[in-house]
């Protein structure tokens, strides 16, 4: 049974990633309902460029750095402060500017993160890591217009053992989006510009199955990954590079199926992989 059938959702609440989003009224139809028990964020803005010099992280706060500027995370007030030196527009809030600090109060709320997309199959959640360059906005992309439920796009939320659903919409880059067809040009966002492709709902909360690491290859193929080398990829995707807060629970994590999607680095190669990984999750 999905979260929101097991309590009533707050009335007009709207979040991502398990965390209920105040002060983000224009985001509001790339996020999803949410529930009153989630912790609350209220996002702030302020013009400039910060003065932090390095990131840190205390149980208390968090300073995170951007290309142009910080954000400033104040765990007892559950407030997060972009400080940039421009007007910060809603498409840059939902993405790239919240994962980071999604990711942080993660790790102050004892769940896990890591840099994935989340592909919905099976009952449940696949999550999907890449390298930069590996493909994997293309083939999120992909299995969306193939009408499978996205449930993240570049980072993955895990409290319990499921995965907690993240905005609905995926970026992709331009060759992706003028291959795929799909994309509003957004121009500039964040290091590089974005094409983004809205992607349907999602229950708030589904049991985390496995995982699916994207790799180049002479052929599509899927391979078994090993326990030992599973903990190692997890280890190196996650969201904030600390010792887990929850060690005995990624390990758990790591023990869960994974599987290696590999595939030419060819457009055409793209249908085939996604029906392989879709046979594989099924």
């Amino acid at each position: 049974m999905c979260a929101e059938s097991r309590q009533a959702l707050a009335p007009g609440a709207v979040g991502a990633y398990g965390l209920r989003l105040e002060n983000v009224e224009r985001a509001k139809p790339l996020l999803i309902p949410a529930q009153p028990s989630w912790p609350r964020l209220t996002i702030r803005r302020r013009l400039g460029t910060g003065d932090a010099e390095h990131e840190w992280l205390s149980e208390r706060a968090a300073v995170l750095k951007l290309q142009q500027g910080v954000i400033e995370l104040d765990r007892g007030q559950g407030t997060a402060t972009f400080v940039l030196p421009h007007r910060i527009r809603t498409a840059e809030l939902v993405h790239p500017l919240l994962a980071p600090a999604a990711a942080v109060m993660a790790y102050w709320l004892e769940r896990e993160s890591f840099h994935a997309s989340g592909v919905v199959a099976g009952g449940g959640v696949w999550g999907l890591i890449g390298e930069r360059g590996s493909g994997k906005s293309t083939t999120v992309g992909r299995l969306a217009l193939e009408g499978v439920g996205i449930a993240c796009d570049d980072l993955l939320v895990v409290e319990d053992s499921n995965a907690l659903a993240g905005p609905r919409s995926v970026d992709l880059r331009r060759d992706a989006a003028e291959h795929l067809g799909v994309g509003e040009h957004l121009g500039l966002v964040g290091a590089r510009e974005r094409w983004r492709l809205r992607v349907g709902p999602v229950p708030n909360s589904l049991p985390l199955l496995g995982w699916i690491f994207l790799a180049w290859g002479e052929r599509v193929e899927v391979v078994a990954v090993g326990p030992g080398e599973r903990l190692a990829r997890l280890h190196a995707n996650r969201g904030v590079n600390l010792p887990p807060p929850a060690p005995a629970a990624t390990l758990e994590l790591a023990a869960l199926p994974a599987w290696e999607l590999r595939r030419p680095r060819l457009w055409a190669s793209l249908p085939s992989a996604v029906n392989c990984l879709l046979d594989a999750v099924a």
